[in-house]
């Protein structure tokens, strides 16, 4: 059986090698990230929850645009994820 194609993006400033194929929530997990937003009131960081779009949980900036639903995004070689800052924090 063939090796899958691998390509590369950057999750938070940090370059990581994922299949082809792989949606951009999958990829900011892969990079061992749980928090993917801060939330408006304060409490713990959101992350997926649905994984299918619905629940908006998942935003994330993607190639400099924001509040975009991670987990409807299929990754492209040279893709910038970014979490919010005070998720990760």
């Amino acid at each position: 059986m063939p090796e899958p194609e691998v390509i590369n993006v950057t999750v938070n400033g940090q370059r990581l090698s994922v299949p082809a194929g792989t949606v951009a929530a999958s990829a900011v997990a892969r990079a061992g990230l749980v928090g993917f937003r801060a939330p408006v009131r304060g409490g713990p960081a959101r992350g997926p929850l649905c994984g299918m779009g619905i629940c908006f949980e998942c935003r994330i900036m993607i190639n400099g645009q924001p509040q975009v639903r991670s987990c409807q995004v299929i990754c492209r070689e040279g893709m910038e994820l970014r979490t919010d800052d005070l998720a990760n924090a």
